[in-house]
C-alpha cells in the first residue's frame, strides 16, 4: 500500500495534478459503496482526520468551494477516500491485466427469497412455488405468504387450540433467505443455509424457538413469557429486544450480537448479559463479550456484504452461502486482511471482481453442470 499512502500525502500537501484532482472529485461522488480497501484501520482514521483538516482549510481560502460541496457532507469519507486510492492504482493496471474470472463462460447469480416450509403433520411446501396467499391453517392460526417474501403466522380462531404444542420449520438453503412473522408477532430474518423450528401457537410461561445457521430477530414484548433462542451452544434468554445470533458450524464461535434492549446469553453453567453494540462471542465452552459494529454484523439483512479487517476465509465462506458454491484454494491462502461493502445483489464474478482489484488474489469461476452440481470458486494467490 506505498502508492495509496503517497497518493494521498500528495493531496494533503497540495502536490496532485489537475487530473488526480478530478479522480478523487469523481471517487468521492460514485465510489460510496462495492468497493473493497487495502488500508489498515489505522490508515483510515489518520487519513480521515488529515482529509477532513485539509479539505475544509481549501474550502475557506480558494475556489475549491465550488470542488468539493458534497464532499463534507460524505458519511463515508473515509471509506470513499482510501478506495479511491487503490482504484487510481487499478486504473493504470487494467489495461494491462487480465483477470482470471471474466474467462468464466457462465456467472452465478445471488441468493433470493428461497426457503422450504415444514408444517407440523410432516407437508413440505416450496415458498418459492408456493402462491401468495393462505398455505394452512393449524391449530387456529393461519399461515400465509406474501408478495414480499414473509411467511406470517396470524391468530384465525382463538378457540380452535391445541392443547399439545405443534411446530414448524423453515429452511433456508444456501443461496436463500426469508423472513418470518410468528404468532406472537416477533420478526425473524433468516440468512442463506439457516433453519428455525418454532411453535404454531405460543403458550405456557416461555416462548421457545431453535435455530442453526444465523437470523436477525425483532422480539415483541411479554414480560409474561420470556423469548428464548436455543442453539447447539447456548440459550439466548429476552424480553423484547433486536439482536442477531450467527451460529453456522463451519464458523469457530457463535455469535450474538445485541441491537436493542437486553439479552442474556448462557452456556452450561455461565451467563452473560449485554447491552446494545456489544457482542458475545461462545467458543470452546466461554462466553467472551466485545464492542463491535452492528451494521456490518446486520449488513447482510439489508443486502450487503459488509467486511471489516477480514481475512479471505471467512469472507469466502459468506460467498459460500450466498451463491451456493463451494470454495477450493490453489497454493497459500492470502494472510491479506480486506475491508468494505458490496451489494448482495451482485452476480458472483462481479462481487469477485471487486475482490481481485485490490491487486493480491486471483479467482477463477468452475460453474458445474447444467444443474449448478459441483460449482466452484478457485482462490489463487
Amino acid at each position: 500500500m506505498k502508492e495509496a499512502k503517497e497518493l494521498l500525502e500528495k493531496y494533503k500537501s497540495g502536490k496532485c495534478s489537475p487530473r488526480e484532482k478530478l479522480l478523487l472529485q469523481k471517487w468521492f461522488h460514485h465510489l460510496n459503496e462495492d468497493e473493497l480497501t487495502g488500508l489498515t484501520e489505522t490508515d483510515l482514521k489518520a487519513a480521515k482526520k488529515e482529509f477532513r483538516k485539509k479539505i475544509a482549510a481549501e474550502i475557506s481560502t480558494s475556489s475549491l468551494h465550488t470542488l468539493w460541496p458534497r464532499v463534507i457532507s460524505a458519511a463515508a469519507i473515509i471509506i470513499i477516500i482510501s478506495i479511491g486510492t487503490l482504484f487510481y492504482l487499478d486504473y493504470i493496471k487494467k489495461s494491462k491485466v487480465k483477470h482470471v474470472i471474466s474467462e468464466a463462460q457462465n456467472d452465478i447469480s445471488p441468493g433470493g427469497n428461497i426457503a422450504t416450509l415444514t408444517l407440523a403433520d410432516g407437508r413440505k411446501i416450496s415458498l418459492t412455488d408456493a402462491e401468495n396467499g393462505q398455505l394452512a391453517e393449524q391449530s387456529g392460526i393461519k399461515i400465509s405468504k406474501t408478495a414480499d417474501g414473509q411467511l406470517v403466522y396470524s391468530i384465525s380462531n382463538s378457540k380452535n387450540s391445541s392443547q399439545s404444542l405443534s411446530y414448524n420449520i423453515i429452511e433456508t438453503p444456501p443461496g436463500g433467505q426469508y423472513q418470518v412473522v410468528l404468532p406472537d408477532g416477533s420478526k425473524v430474518w433468516l440468512n442463506s443455509a439457516s433453519s428455525l423450528r418454532y411453535p404454531v401457537r405460543f403458550s405456557g410461561n416461555e416462548r421457545k424457538v431453535e435455530i442453526s445457521g444465523e437470523a436477525y430477530f425483532e422480539v415483541a414484548h411479554n414480560s409474561k413469557m420470556p423469548f428464548r433462542v436455543i442453539n447447539r451452544s447456548q440459550i439466548v434468554e429476552v424480553l423484547g429486544t433486536h439482536f442477531n445470533i450467527m451460529a453456522y458450524p463451519d464458523e469457530s464461535s457463535t455469535n450474538t450480537t445485541l441491537l436493542e434492549g437486553s439479552v442474556r446469553i448462557i452456556k452450561e453453567n455461565k451467563s452473560k448479559v449485554i447491552s446494545p453494540g456489544q457482542q458475545t462471542r461462545v467458543k470452546n465452552g466461554d462466553i467472551d463479550v466485545a464492542s463491535v459494529d452492528v451494521t456490518q454484523v446486520t449488513a447482510w439483512k439489508e443486502g450487503y456484504f459488509m467486511f471489516k479487517n477480514e481475512d479471505i476465509q471467512s469472507i469466502m465462506r459468506q460467498i459460500s452461502r450466498w451463491y451456493n458454491l463451494e470454495v477450493k484454494y490453489e497454493g497459500p491462502i492470502p494472510e491479506k486482511v480486506f475491508g468494505g461493502k458490496i451489494s448482495r445483489t451482485r452476480n458472483v464474478s462481479e462481487v469477485l471482481e471487486i475482490l481481485e482489484s485490490t491487486g493480491s488474489i486471483r479467482f477463477k469461476i468452475i460453474p458445474g453442470d447444467s444443474k449448478g452440481r459441483e460449482r466452484r470458486i478457485v482462490v489463487m494467490p
